[in-house]
């Protein structure tokens, strides 16, 4: 047992209970397996010889087919990394197709699909990265595109809204609000 704190402060810190330290910690690690507080130095199982280390340690097995994170205890006798995968496999709640990640349908473009860099078009509701959100960067087949299509068209042949109105009057045609002003 662990003899608690100094004369002036009798319940502040403890101890080390490790025969050959005996340090007084002011934040003591008590240890799960036996039970015994130590200091910072010995606090791990293997530090301080715990005879309950064995028990404690866990390990994890990543599957690599469908990323799954399996747990076993090394005091359950659960075998080599193999065996566990083996059985992973067999229990069917590995499922390869939850690991793949959903990617950009633009052809050529391998850009994951995350939360922060996904954009639903509105014309085919198809889900593209951020490079491709504009409707003719994906061919989009929506009626959204078609009507940007036909804007660029009018665009590269010249007949922008500015354009239009010099070649009908001869100059600029100025709304009707803005003729109607009177400026003193």
């Amino acid at each position: 047992m662990a003899r608690r704190g100094t004369e002036a402060f009798p319940d502040l810190g403890a101890q080390c209970d490790r025969e050959d330290c005996n340090q007084l910690d002011f934040l003591p690690f008590d240890c799960d397996g036996c039970g015994r507080t130590f200091c910072a130095e010995h606090r791990t199982y293997r530090d301080h010889g715990c005879a309950r280390a064995a028990d404690q340690g866990r390990t994890v097995v990543v599957c690599e087919a469908c990323g799954d994170a399996i747990e076993r205890r090394a005091g359950d006798g659960g075998g080599d990394d193999a065996a566990v995968l083996e059985a992973h496999a067999r229990s069917r709640r590995c499922d390869p197709a939850r690991k793949r990640k959903p990617r950009c349908p633009v052809p050529r473009c391998k850009e994951t699909l995350t939360f922060s860099n996904t954009s639903g078009c509105k014309g085919c509701g198809q889900k593209v990265c951020l490079k491709h959100r504009f409707p003719a960067d994906h061919a989009c087949a929506g009626a959204a595109s078609k009507a940007a299509g036909a804007a660029a068209a009018a665009r590269s042949a010249g007949q922008c809204g500015r354009d239009a109105q010099k070649k009908e009057g001869g100059g600029w045609k100025l709304p009707q609000s803005v003729r109607n002003m009177k400026i003193f």
